[in-house]
């Protein structure tokens, strides 16, 4: 027998599924559309395309240890379809495996786990540490805006930069920036600056939950290892120059307003409903004496709305993008947000209403025809 273990059939299905999410779909390369299986002292599942891969610890009984690889799809839908049960697989030496839960029974074929390409090695010894919640708010807070050209591929992914207490999260795709950042209580003890492809980040994001449990990430020379519970996610890092974001937010503004975040959204919202894909046109923004007044104008139709803020905005009149302005307001995650501004060629930038610099989104301006 090459290979035994059992495993309550929810945490498979559940491992199973994380493993899956690097497995190579259609590759030249036959193993890797599988899942490497290592039955050790516990039962370790690895996914893994050649850019990222991700390994998973599950608890199981093993009753004989050894490896092989399965195919995933054909795994995972076999055993998400078992009933509720203790999940029983058996590999032969003939590469044979037996599926059994219940009164139910598969029998398919594995592969050798010679041929598996072997997980870059990154140590976790000198690993930065923060909560789940607060990495998984970076991620989504700065995603939206990476790059989806190849004109910049080093703008394809985020660059987090680890540096004192802080650790900043920062995407930018040519037309707004996003940042991100949190504030440790105790400083790290190294400093790091690299820029992770945004297909990995989805996956980490997926990973983490809405609890203070710590996640970790590790660099070496190439790679960025990120370590969240029982599943540890490893990528190949973007090389390159990433755009000196700090002189991008230097300008100071002469304006500065405050919004409420949900109504300035929900302005925005009824604005764009006149705008698409096919039919686009910038909102036009006119920044008054507690108040600011939206158009837009299509040949779906027009609409016109207000939100109120507080302060003088001087009258300027400037054009933004719909969808840039609702992404970068559905991120924030403050009751109120501050509005900066300089003049109608400048961007927007939207920053907490405190110091706490936990976060910072600018947009370009949109050329608009003013009306006299």
């Amino acid at each position: 027998m090459l290979i035994k273990f059992s495993c309550e059939k929810s945490i498979l299905v559940s491992a199973i599924s994380v493993a899956s999410r690097t497995v190579s779909p259609k590759s030249p390369l036959s193993v890797l559309e599988g899942i490497l299986v290592q039955a050790e002292f516990d039962l370790y599942l690895t996914g893994y395309n050649l850019e990222t891969g991700i390994k998973v610890r599950v608890p199981a009984e093993i009753k004989q240890a050894g490896e092989c690889i399965l195919p995933a799809r054909l795994l995972f839908d076999i055993v998400r379809r078992l009933p509720d049960d203790i999940v029983t697989i058996e590999v032969s030496d003939d590469l044979r495996v037996s599926i059994t839960c219940g009164i139910s029974a598969f029998q398919i074929s594995a592969e050798k786990a010679d041929d598996y390409p072997e997980l870059p090695a990154v140590s976790l010894e000198e690993a930065v540490s923060l909560p789940q919640r607060e990495l998984r708010d970076m991620i989504s807070g700065t995603l939206f805006s990476v790059s989806e050209g190849a004109s910049r591929p080093i703008h394809t992914g985020v660059l987090f930069e680890i540096e004192g207490s802080d650790v900043t999260a920062v995407a930018i795709d040519g037309y707004r920036l996003a940042l991100r950042k949190y504030h440790s209580e105790t400083p790290y003890e190294k400093n790091m600056k690299i820029v992770v492809p945004a297909p990995a980040l989805r996956e980490v994001e997926k990973l983490l939950g809405d609890t203070d449990e710590p996640a970790a990430l590790s660099l070496d020379q190439r790679h960025i290892l990120f370590s969240v519970g029982d599943a540890t996610l490893v990528c190949r890092v973007l090389e390159g120059e990433f755009m000196d974001w700090r002189k991008v937010l230097a300008t100071k503004p002469t304006i500065t307003m405050t919004a409420d975040v949900q109504l300035l959204s929900q302005a925005v919202e009824r604005v764009s409903l006149v705008v698409s894909e096919k039919f686009k046109a910038p909102a036009h923004c006119v920044f008054g004496k507690d108040t600011l007044s939206l158009k837009t104008a299509t040949v779906i139709g027009t609409a016109q709305d207000s939100c109120p803020l507080a302060g003088d905005g001087g009258d300027l009149e400037i054009g933004f993008n719909c969808r840039f302005l609702l992404e970068a307001l559905r991120q924030v995650p403050t009751q109120e947000v501050a509005l900066e501004l300089t003049n109608d060629i400048s961007p927007i930038v939207m920053k907490p209403t405190d110091d706490s610099e936990k976060f910072t989104y600018l947009i370009l301006p949109v050329r608009i025809k003013k009306e006299n």
